[in-house]
């Protein structure tokens, strides 16, 4: 598959899903104030909140775009968002979520134009839910090799940006999976498509620990259907231990290191 890429300094579309996310939000929207780079269209789809999200995002002037109502669940809002974008390149950057620095987006936009790839994604710290200075563990995805995908490998979704064209030619998030449809887009653009796609070996984002599928054994044993399924809507199929492992290789980033100061 071919995929243009754009020579022109592309704007960048960040898309940030909230519900109630009061305690978090400003974080996310400090990130994107401070980025150095100018060309950012910073898009809120909420979900429609009963709390202090939304007085809290009308502070922030560089919001270009703000949506409140009732959604299918964050895969549903992120779509949203997409198709309210006008960027060359989308991100998603949630309510619990932060980047690490100020030239994180710069350093996107300067490697997928020097790399000439249509995706790119980074490492990233899990962090205390209060004290986001202290990292819990932390994901280094490592470099791209297709093979991976069948040892249970993805990239932190957080850190994963991709042009706009190819969600217009190969889709967006399938809602009908709920804790892995940023798996499934995520194997049908690299491992499926074989889209081009960079690493930025560094940390990107911050995230604040927790999560749908690891919040009990009986959510992992979902996940793991959830995943089965990602790859059966592809028509692809894994190993036998893939989906076994995919949640095995968690237990590395406890004792892995990031590859940038924190």
């Amino acid at each position: 598959m071919s995929l243009t890429v754009s020579q022109q300094k592309p704007i960048v579309s960040i898309i940030t899903a909230t519900y109630n996310s009061g305690e978090t939000i400003r974080d996310t929207l400090e990130a994107i104030v401070s980025q150095d780079y100018p060309n950012i269209e910073h898009i809120i789809v909420d979900g429609r909140s009963t709390d202090n999200t939304l007085a809290i995002v009308s502070e922030y002037p560089h919001v270009a775009k703000i949506i409140s109502e009732k959604d299918q669940g964050i895969y549903d809002a992120m779509n949203k968002g997409i198709s309210l974008s006008t960027g060359d390149i989308v991100g998603i950057l949630n309510s619990d979520d932060f980047y690490i620095s100020g030239d994180v987006v710069r350093k996107v936009v300067d490697r997928m134009h020097a790399d000439k790839t249509s995706a790119l994604y980074g490492d990233l710290v899990y962090v205390h839910a209060k004290q986001t200075h202290k990292v819990l563990r932390t994901w280094i995805a490592g470099d791209f090799q297709l093979a991976k995908f069948k040892y249970g490998w993805m990239p932190p979704h957080p850190t994963f940006f991709v042009r706009s064209e190819v969600y217009k030619k190969l889709g967006l998030f399938n809602v009908s999976l709920k804790s892995a449809a940023d798996y499934e887009l995520m194997l049908r653009f690299l491992f499926k498509e074989k889209i081009s796609v960079s690493y930025l070996p560094e940390v990107m984002v911050k995230m604040r620990a927790g999560g749908m599928s690891n919040a009990s054994f009986k959510n992992r044993i979902n996940a793991n259907r959830e995943d089965r399924k990602a790859w059966r809507v592809n028509q692809l199929q894994p190993y036998f231990f893939t989906l076994w492992v995919k949640p095995l290789r968690k237990l590395f980033q406890f004792v892995q290191k990031p590859n940038s100061i924190i």
